[in-house]
């Protein structure tokens, strides 16, 4: 389980933390039993420290909120969507490295 900075996520709890939020959010979309999922892990707990006051990060486990899921049209995982004023402005699908992460999320943030 991820620990740093980050929250976790639920339908219960996406519209007031994700939507509503001040800050850019940037959401991993992951599941227990996905492995590139806990391969990507890793950098998103250190995105979470390292852009802290700039960014929240938060985690959505894909197998308990479908409607979620369904909602972005999320068919693969991980998956990561920046929100920024409530609205999706980055998708990145799949493992990467975290320099490409960061080099995606960089221009939201300014």
């Amino acid at each position: 389980m991820a620990h740093g900075k980050t929250f976790e996520v639920t339908e219960e709890t996406f519209g007031k933390e994700v939507l509503e939020s001040d800050l850019p959010v940037l959401i991993d979309f992951w599941a227990e039993w996905c492995g590139p999922c806990k391969m990507i892990e890793p950098h998103v707990v250190a995105l979470s420290e390292e852009y802290e006051g700039k960014l929240r990060v938060g985690r959505l486990d894909a197998d308990s909120n479908p409607s979620i899921m369904m909602e972005y049209g999320i068919m693969g995982i991980p998956t990561l969507i920046l929100f920024k004023d409530g609205q999706p402005v980055e998708r990145l699908i799949g493992y990467m490295p975290k320099d490409r992460i960061v080099s995606k999320l960089e221009p939201h943030l300014g």
